[in-house]
């Protein structure tokens, strides 16, 4: 069961390789895959869930020596996310037509690496999974061969190439300073590590998820690449592989460095809230659609940083339930933005209505948590920079519905019945967590018991 979602993807990868991604039928062989995937992991959740967390090591070996996976809570749920929006983005343009026999395949070897790393019980298979989505991701940024793809590509790969590295010399100082790649051995060790060397290590790998997350100041690559891209692989990007940053932040910071995500929350906090001002005002003052939308991407990261930063167990579940209600969204505006017609006005309102906190949408119960955390810790500067952060959002998001939707210009030919559809399901699972939030709320506090209290 651990590792059938990992199989399934990674032999219908292998298997879309040698087929022609650009004939209807191998595409939606490819989305058969995928949600195949998904309801594996599914399976496996309710497992975790009522049995507790999951582990093996492949090959026979000792724990701790062998290849370990190691399946909790708080990596099924991410490696549920992510699956979702690929599955999303991938039905999307298969039903737009592919226009690279290569992009089914891609698709899924991403999806191997996401569910990889969430699914990995040591630190340097974590990198090989990470490295695995991101050789997808560089291919996927130029999909569509025009020379604005090929310059987003060029920017993401030289940028994220940087990233890697970091995250490659932060996995090196760990070994070096612990001994361990198990991250259950690691975490037993940093308590007692030297302060200067563990700060350094974790210094490294917080720069290396900074980038990917696009948080500021390492967001100069984001507006690029995202408005460069074709939108479903904006949405993918932004939805999917962002996670990364998400889940790594969640999974080293407070998993493996808790004591040094303590001692630099103000720095972070600082940080996440630049974030949501800095993207809030550059959104409202950019035209073009995936300009907004990437500003945007840059201030929601904000909120995740700051709750991840506050820590306990009520941050850490805010944190989680912001990233998955914040890839949802994006992988929404993304794909509705590109289509025209009242279908695609009414999803892309109620993602806007997401972003900005507006209820029933499901956004509004993920500020609502960073709220209550915000009065619960007598935090008012908190507190009025989620009601600042939701008022930019709303201005800037009610600005770009007005320009793209208030006309009368008819649906162009991407519009189709497969792509309304899609985006019309993405917005009623939205509405439908905000009618309906406590099964979403209690999966990402069970999420959250994963992770140890934030030390003092």
């Amino acid at each position: 069961m651990i590792a059938l979602p990992l199989a399934i993807v990674w032999f219908g990868a292998i298997l879309l390789a040698a087929l022609d991604g650009t004939r209807r039928g191998v595409g939606y062989l490819a989305v058969a895959i995928l949600a195949d995937a998904l309801v594996a992991n599914v399976v496996l959740a309710v497992d975790v869930y009522q049995h507790g967390d999951r582990d093996m090591a492949i090959g026979g070996w000792e724990p701790g020596i062998g290849i370990a996976l190691r399946v909790d809570m708080l990596g099924i749920v991410f490696s549920m996310l992510s699956l979702l929006v690929l599955l999303c983005a991938l039905w999307f343009e298969v039903s737009r037509d592919v226009r690279a026999r290569i992009f089914p395949s891609l698709v899924l070897f991403m999806a191997v690496g996401l569910t990889g790393l969430c699914f990995t019980g040591d630190i340097f298979n974590f990198y090989v999974f990470f490295e695995i989505s991101m050789i997808s991701a560089y291919v996927m940024a130029s999909y569509g061969e025009t020379p604005r793809q090929f310059r987003a590509a060029l920017i993401f790969i030289v940028v994220n190439l940087l990233g890697s590295v970091f995250f490659l010399i932060g996995i090196a100082a760990i070994y070096h300073t612990t001994g361990w790649l198990d991250m259950e051995r690691i975490a037993e060790r940093m308590p007692v590590v030297a302060e200067n060397p563990a700060i350094l290590s974790s210094t490294i790998i917080f720069v290396a998820f900074g980038i990917k997350l696009g948080l500021f100041p390492f967001h100069f690559w984001l507006p690029a690449v995202y408005t460069g891209t074709r939108p479903a692989v904006a949405a993918i990007l932004s939805g999917a592989l962002a996670n990364i940053g998400s889940y790594g932040l969640l999974r080293f910071g407070a998993d493996l460095f808790p004591r040094e995500l303590s001692e630099g929350a103000p720095v972070l906090i600082t940080l996440g809230a630049i974030s949501i001002l800095y993207g809030g005002v550059q959104a409202i003052a950019r035209q073009t659609p995936n300009e907004v939308l990437a500003y945007s991407a840059i201030g929601q990261v904000g909120y995740i940083l700051i709750a991840i930063s506050i820590g306990g167990q009520a941050g850490y579940a805010a944190a989680i339930l912001y990233a998955v209600l914040n890839g949802l969204n994006n992988a929404l505006l993304f794909l509705s933005v590109s289509l025209r017609g009242w279908v695609a006005g009414a999803a892309f309102a109620v993602g806007a209505f997401s972003v900005a906190g507006v209820p029933p949408a499901g956004g509004f119960f993920g500020k609502l948590t960073l709220f209550q955390i915000g009065i619960a810790d007598d935090g008012p500067v908190l507190v009025a920079l989620i009601f600042l952060g939701g008022a930019l959002s709303f201005v800037y998001m009610f600005q770009l519905y007005r320009r793209r939707f208030w006309t009368t210009e008819e649906a162009d030919e991407s519009s189709t019945v497969g792509a309304l559809g899609l985006v019309a399901a993405l917005a009623l699972i939205l509405i439908g967590i905000g009618l309906w939030p406590e099964p979403l709320i209690e999966l990402t506090t069970r999420a959250s018991q994963v992770l140890p209290e934030r030390v003092p």
